[in-house]
């Protein structure tokens, strides 16, 4: 049996390396190369970088628009799971699709869509702009594009959970008295905790790397409307090439951080559901 089992093992020895070296080229190298490149210049740059007042203020905006995105999708995520599971309706089947269309789109189509919309001379921008709204080269329109692409995140991550507890639990809240709402916190909602958990984690690594949509909606008004992604953007056009190493490296590490996150949640949810 050893004879037989040795290339085997071999084999998938083989395999396993070269699965090894093909992740690390692609993503260890350029991650080192990074980190690199940021700290080469010396410690000092990189302090001066982030102490700068475009960097401490696209660092703040990018934190404005993700926290902003996190908490409508993750709001908007729970009730269309919610009823794309529980409720049948007609178009039900056209809503689960059209959940699905930022993932199909170009962030650069979804940001010339807001620019029809919203842009100079756009569909709504009159009744804005009657009422001293400003939504294109501002906050709100680069907000509306970043939810726009990250809502499929939390709802794919709950629908799943939501179809595999079914309704025992649920009917049987509600034939003991209680409420709606009552059924949702305290039967619903500890159910797909940990599914709505991994969608907020996934939802906050996209909303702090997006960069196609927010640079068509945004103007990349220097000091204004200025995210972290645009900075890194500019600062690299402009041959500010530290700088730009240095944001990216912060950047990377959140989602580094991020990544370890998702990882515990997804397998604190496998858990769960083998418990069940």
């Amino acid at each position: 049996m050893s004879v037989v089992a040795t290339p085997k093992v071999r084999r998938r020895g083989w395999l396993l390396a070269a699965c090894l070296v093909w992740v690390g080229v692609l993503l260890l190298v350029p991650l080192v190369g990074i980190v690199i490149t940021a700290l080469e210049p010396g410690i000092h740059v990189v302090t001066q970088t982030l102490r700068a007042p475009d960097v401490i203020h696209a660092l703040e905006l990018t934190a404005v628009i993700t926290a902003i995105s996190v908490v409508v999708t993750a709001l908007f995520g729970v009730v269309v799971a919610w009823v794309l599971v529980r409720q049948r309706f007609w178009g039900r089947s056209l809503l689960n699709a059209t959940v699905d269309l930022p993932f199909a789109l170009s962030p650069v189509t979804v940001g010339l869509a807001a620019l029809v919309l919203f842009g100079p001379g756009g569909w709504l921008a009159s009744f804005f702009e009657s009422r001293g709204i400003q939504i294109i080269f501002a906050l709100p329109s680069m907000t509306l594009v970043t939810i726009f692409i990250c809502v499929p995140f939390t709802i794919r991550e709950i629908v799943p959970v939501l179809e595999e507890i079914g309704l025992d639990e649920e009917d049987a809240s509600r034939t003991l008295g209680a409420s709606v709402w009552q059924t949702f916190f305290r039967v619903t909602l500890p159910n797909i905790r940990w599914a709505l958990a991994y969608g907020v984690a996934l939802t906050t690594a996209r909303a702090i790397g997006e960069i196609g949509a927010v640079l068509i909606v945004s103007g990349l008004l220097q000091g204004k409307t200025e995210t972290a992604t645009l900075f890194i953007f500019r600062a690299y056009e402009e041959r500010q090439v530290p700088a730009a190493y240095v944001v990216a490296l912060l950047l990377a590490a959140v989602s580094v951080t991020l990544l370890v996150v998702i990882e515990f949640l997804r397998h604190r949810q496998e858990r769960e559901r083998s418990r069940t």
